[in-house]
């Protein structure tokens, strides 16, 4: 927009007040120019007009996530008594383990490491990178084996058995993301890179993994929750902290959270750690990051749903149910007030994006400054609303996909390095490298770390 500033000037409309640009273009050269360096004030224009363009565009429009989302059957079965149950979760990504066992050159691997190591010792030249090839075809199949479930509670047998748990596709999205699992942690814990080349295909067919749901001859395992223990030992904090989840410390919460990690992931980190300090919730994190519910809401079986600090239904939250001063401050300086941050991040579970996106959808709450005292003594009164949840979108269609696109990442370390991407436009590949565009002889597609496939009509 401000570099654009006397073109949209020029063109802009005769009541400039309700034109989205120009008023993006103002806000944008008042920050970057230098020339308005005084205290802030609450824009109210610019905020109307983001207002109306944030309910135009909701209106009739839909999530561009949407066309990565699709609907994952997770079945579970008890080893024991064979029993199964049947869930559904949505994702948008497809992780692929990496399969370096199934690597075709293994030969090649070891002479190179031994050549390596000598090198090292001997203080010389480093030999050529040798990567591991890795079939695509055993990724796929890494992918769709059944894995052991870990701390697996059986309602059939009322105790800790086996488990093993396959996934499949309840539907196939428009447009699949396969992520190749390329970083991973060491024995150490220190963070590393699976440098391997895999030969990802261009024709991409995952029909056989669609969901088939329960089968003939199958039992299902009772819809009982496992029983909350509270054990007789008082200094056992761990589990003396799971029957009551709103006592979090949020001092810790905060400090994983500036680390870069998802709020409801720290919010489960420091809950599930006996509020026992940051660093041991950074443990849990390290550990349990890759699950697919890594940074959902904190769920307890037996509490009947949300066990999160802030209820997604109003009146459901009460005066000891705060939410964090860092994320009300954030939201207060963007020129809303106290009482519009509170009942929003009340509304969202204390998401900051969400609950930006309830205040622009909320517009008559605004002045409102009696809600949040209604809300809290409609919590001591014991009023909840209780709203049914939408359904997942979902845009089901042919598991036959074309890859047009993937990302690669350039450097030895996690730590490090830069991220290119390579597009397919009109039949040709091109690379993007920051400000380098160009076309691409032989895009190294065997190297990528994210690919980007759409569905072939059928």
């Amino acid at each position: 927009y401000v570099g654009n500033l006397p073109r949209i000037f020029d063109y802009s409309p005769l009541d400039p007040t309700q034109d989205f640009n120009t008023q993006m273009t103002k806000l944008g050269h008042g920050l970057l120019s230098g020339q308005y360096s005084k205290p802030p004030v609450k824009s109210e224009l610019i905020e109307q007009v983001m207002k109306e363009e944030h309910k135009r565009n909701r209106i009739g429009s839909e999530n561009p996530s949407d066309v990565f989302r699709f609907l994952v059957e997770e079945r579970i079965q008890c080893c024991q008594t064979r029993k199964v149950r049947y869930t559904e979760r949505v994702d948008y990504l497809m992780q692929l383990p990496v399969a370096m066992e199934a690597a075709t050159n293994k030969d090649e691997l070891i002479a190179y490491e031994l050549t390596r190591r000598e090198a090292e010792a001997n203080r010389r030249p480093l030999p050529e990178l040798v990567r591991a090839k890795i079939p695509f075809s055993a990724c796929l199949q890494a992918f769709s084996e059944p894995d052991n479930v870990d701390d697996f509670w059986s309602s059939a047998l009322q105790a800790k058995s086996a488990g093993v748990k396959t996934s499949r596709f309840a539907s196939f999205p428009e447009y699949l993301v396969v992520q190749i699992k390329k970083f991973t942690f060491g024995l150490d814990w220190v963070p590393k890179k699976f440098d391997v080349s895999i030969d990802m295909p261009d024709l991409l067919d995952i029909n056989h993994l669609r969901a088939r749901g329960l089968q003939p001859g199958e039992e299902e395992l009772p819809d009982i929750s496992p029983p909350i223990v509270i054990p007789d030992d008082s200094k056992d904090r761990l589990m003396n902290q799971l029957i009551d989840p709103s006592d979090i410390d949020e001092s810790s919460v905060m400090q994983l959270a500036e680390m870069g990690f998802p709020l409801e992931a720290c919010r489960k980190a420091v809950y599930f750690t006996g509020n026992m300090g940051a660093e041991v919730a950074f443990n849990w994190i390290i550990v349990h990051m890759e699950e697919p519910d890594f940074a959902e809401p904190l769920t307890m079986p037996g509490y009947g749903g949300a066990a999160s600090a802030g209820a997604s239904v109003f009146g459901a939250t009460g005066l000891d149910n705060q939410p964090p001063e860092e994320i009300v401050a954030i939201i207060t300086s963007m020129g809303f007030q106290r009482n519009q941050a509170i009942q929003a991040l009340r509304a969202t579970n204390n998401n900051l994006e969400r609950a930006l996106d309830w205040i622009f959808s909320h517009p008559e709450f605004e002045e409102d400054s009696d809600f949040v005292i209604e809300m809290e003594n409609n919590a001591n009164a014991n009023i909840i609303s209780e709203a049914k949840p939408e359904g997942p979108r979902v845009k089901d269609g042919s598991g036959t996909y074309e890859l047009f696109a993937f990302i690669s990442h350039m450097g030895t370390s996690t730590m490090s390095g830069h991220y290119i991407c390579h597009i397919k436009k009109e039949g040709r590949w091109v690379i993007y490298n920051d400000h380098k565009v160009c076309a691409s002889e032989r895009p190294p597609k065997d190297l990528g770390y994210m690919y980007f496939y759409h569905r072939i009509p059928s």
